[in-house]
């Protein structure tokens, strides 16, 4: 079988970087302000609640794949049967396929918005999805690869989060544990669409070398994920007065402009081009994973699937033309998400505990 070729595997540390850089992209950029509309100071708090859920989500997703070197696509037809477990495939390539259209569309309506007014939608678009499209053709390898530049390369960049620290003001956190707890879930559940990312883990489990003990790497890349937005939290809600920061749609971007190089007087050019980094492996995986599951239930070789998704979604991203559109897509894809990780993982999971036992009974 494909996922039993040694080739085709890689090894057990990249999962961090893979699931670290679908973690991270564009939301990074503007977060701070959609959390502290619900926690004000203690937004902090909400982003170490969220990536403490996520790590449960990981122990989940690790028992539920733990059965041999299955994915998602198998479990779904061996638990259900071909129909509904088709149901469940076709609803996880749509998932993935809404996430790459949002992904996509709102970096590139920062790209408009800071640098490029008057650029059209279709040429960044055609863009990535060309370089998108020649990474997919390289296989999973490929994939994991860029992840992994994806997260060093830009790595440089947590260190410009702190320029404002000279202007910030720290007593802006007090008092901690202010609000209720129904305003911290509120928040956490806003948060989760910053989070979303380890659903890859289920599409890509079969392709890592001794998956099990890539565990500890898998929870690696969540807390670097839980570490890298606290610390974009914790500055942003010290920078900014709580009224500023509901008015900053990019906060973390309006936070760059502190930043002072002799060569260079506008900082966050600097910043959104090497974002591009950031954004691009989220763009790959997700495409991936969509490809993934078109090819194991459609039965179509998965270079021309590629192709049909790749015209989708640049039709998809074409047709959202302003600011309102964006929003909405983005709020949409938190909604599907809270299900997925709320409801769907822990149902899966409970299923697949219920099935292993009665199995062994039998």
């Amino acid at each position: 079988m494909e996922q039993n070729r040694k080739d085709l595997l890689i090894s057990p540390f990249l999962i961090m970087f893979i699931i670290h850089s679908n973690q991270v992209g564009v939301g990074i950029l503007g977060f701070p302000r959609y959390i502290a509309a619900y926690t004000g100071n203690d937004a902090w708090i909400v982003v170490i609640i969220t990536g403490i859920i996520f790590h449960v989500f990981i122990w989940m997703v690790y028992r539920i794949l733990s059965d041999g070197s299955f994915d998602i696509i198998d479990l779904h037809n061996k638990w259900f049967g071909k129909w509904i477990g088709s149901v469940f495939n076709i609803a996880l390539m749509m998932y993935l396929l809404l996430g790459t259209i949002v992904i996509l569309r709102t970096f590139i309506e920062v790209i408009q918005a800071w640098m490029f007014p008057e650029l059209a939608t279709w040429i960044p678009v055609a863009m990535y999805l060309v370089l998108t499209y020649y990474v997919l053709a390289g296989g999973f390898r490929t994939v994991a690869g860029i992840c992994f530049f994806g997260v060093l390369i830009p790595m440089w960049l947590v260190f410009t989060a702190t320029a404002p620290i000279k202007f910030s003001t720290f007593s802006n956190l007090l008092p901690i544990m202010d609000h209720s707890l129904k305003e911290i879930a509120l928040g956490t559940r806003q948060m989760t669409l910053s989070f979303v990312g380890i659903d890859i883990l289920l599409l890509a489990y079969p392709f890592l070398k001794n998956p099990k003990s890539s565990r500890i790497w898998a929870h690696m890349g969540v807390l670097l994920t839980t570490l890298v937005y606290t610390m974009v939290m914790v500055i942003s809600l010290a920078f900014y007065s709580e009224g500023q920061l509901q008015q900053s749609i990019w906060s973390t971007l309006i936070a760059w402009k502190v930043v002072e190089l002799p060569f260079v007087e506008r900082f966050e050019y600097i910043g959104i081009t090497f974002w591009c980094f950031v954004v691009f492996p989220n763009i790959c995986l997700t495409m991936w994973g969509a490809s993934r599951v078109g090819k194991k239930v459609l039965h179509i070789k998965q270079k021309y699937f590629i192709f049909i998704l790749i015209t989708f979604v640049f039709i998809a991203c074409v047709m959202v033309v302003n600011r309102d559109q964006v929003d909405y897509l983005n709020t949409l894809t938190s909604i599907i998400g809270t299900y997925v990780y709320y409801f769907y993982i822990p149902f899966i999971f409970l299923y697949s505990t219920i099935w292993r036992r009665v199995t062994r009974r039998i």
